[in-house]
């Protein structure tokens, strides 16, 4: 019999990545999306069939909210899943300052609403669940984190994983459920949003480089992440709930480069070559024509800035037996002929 999983957050990037991963592996899969007055199913459109064409389905697409507790219930209830992801959040870091309180009632609080109702419907011998979670706990204070690092968030974002990071192991060792947290570090890829700071130096240089954009606007370009490939990280993700017993675990590529080396490299790879003058806000990035193309702008910086995060996974890629393909070339690359060869 095929195994059936809950993927919560199915239309965001790391959703899309994991459900077209498990169909491969023969799983049927239903995805949870939102209720928006757009369409907001592009990443995942390539593998949804209308019930009218396919009489084999194995990707089905249902209505639901974190903020409803009752619509989680009778969704796990109908479906009965074998495995429930919860990869849905509101990620964006520094939005999280503007609505904290919806950033925490849709990532701590919905987590704790299935589990909740893993545990009111007795499924703890049948579904597995896995909370992703996310390098921001951390909050950058250590060189290198790994499972054990003290957690000290620096935003509301970071702060309401924490909560769901905490409440998934309190019902892992209060009600005996398969429960497992993934914390994973920052991981990009073609299908990344278009706010976030990767996708826009790809997206923003590519554009420069075709003469549809003069210049980008970036703020902290000194902040140290550790970046993977979300096509990796589904992967790990999978194997998270593939163990006999949960867990956590620490999921990273190891290696950091700040965001001036993201674009330094992005840019290399455009045949752009960047010359930086100024400091602070004035730092200016100029291509081999003297052009302005990369400015700072403060309205971009967060109120409480993550200098550093730096992955130790070496307990993943042991017990696991995971490690990532894509180095940051790899990533890139990858980002970038999305940009110039998709029909966006």
């Amino acid at each position: 019999m095929k195994k059936k999983a809950l993927i919560f957050g199915v239309t965001g990037q790391d959703g899309a990545y994991l459900a077209k991963f498990l169909l491969k592996k023969k799983y049927i899969v239903h995805g949870i999306k939102r209720r928006t007055s757009s369409i907001n199913t592009v990443r995942v459109d390539d593998i949804y069939l209308d019930l009218h064409t396919k009489k084999d389905k194995y990707f089905f697409l249902h209505y639901g909210d974190l903020s409803d507790g009752t619509s989680i219930l009778n969704l796990i209830n109908k479906i009965q899943p074998n495995e429930i992801y919860n990869l849905a959040a509101q990620s964006h870091v520094a939005v999280s300052f503007e609505l904290p309180e919806y950033t925490s009632n849709i990532n701590a609080l919905g987590a704790l609403r299935i589990l909740e109702a893993i545990r009111a419907l007795k499924l703890e011998k049948k579904t597995k669940f896995y909370q992703a979670g996310t390098s921001e706990m951390f909050g950058g204070y250590n060189k290198i984190q790994k499972e054990n690092t003290p957690f000290h968030p620096k935003s509301p974002y970071g702060t309401s994983k924490l909560f769901a990071h905490w409440i998934t192991k309190n019902y892992r060792e209060s009600y005996n459920i398969f429960a497992a947290n993934g914390i994973l570090f920052n991981h990009e890829s073609p299908l990344r949003g278009e706010t976030f700071v990767t996708k826009k130096i790809v997206n923003g240089l590519v554009n420069i480089k075709q003469k549809k954009l003069n210049c980008i606007y970036l703020g902290n370009i000194y902040a140290k992440r550790d970046w993977g490939h979300a096509i990796d990280y589904v992967e790990a993700i999978w194997k998270i709930l593939q163990r006999k017993k949960a867990d956590d675990f620490v999921i990273s590529s190891g290696n950091q480069y700040s965001v001036k080396n993201f674009i330094n490299i992005t840019a290399s790879h455009l045949g752009i070559k960047i010359t930086w003058t100024g400091k602070g806000i004035k730092e200016k990035g100029y291509d081999q024509h003297g052009k302005c193309i990369i400015k700072i702008d403060k309205k971009y910086f967060r109120p409480n800035e993550v200098n550093t995060l730096l992955g130790n996974s070496s307990k993943a890629r042991k017990q696991l037996n995971w490690k990532p393909k894509f180095n940051i070339n790899k990533l890139i690359k990858d980002m970038i002929n999305y940009e110039y060869f998709n029909d966006k």
